[in-house]
């Protein structure tokens, strides 16, 4: 997934007419990321038990829990 299609299902989730701005990069940002989950699933027997979408959703969920108390007191 790339960070415009990460930014459009955060975008999508949340209902909001945000749009997504481009900003150069940092001289130092490395171009490509690949993370690489392989030595946690090897060493911890780790390995993701929810789906990116769905992780969004409980995140998003969660902040928005948060906001709302702190907005009733």
């Amino acid at each position: 997934v790339t960070i415009k299609e990460f930014a459009e299902e955060i975008i999508k989730l949340t209902g909001t007419s945000q749009k997504i701005i481009y900003k150069p990069l940092p001289k130092d940002d490395p171009k490509q990321r690949q993370p690489d989950i392989t030595k946690a699933k090897e060493l911890l027997g780790w390995e993701p038990k929810v789906s990116r979408k769905d992780g969004l959703k409980i995140t998003y969920d969660y902040f928005k829990g948060i906001l709302a108390k702190a907005e009733s007191v």
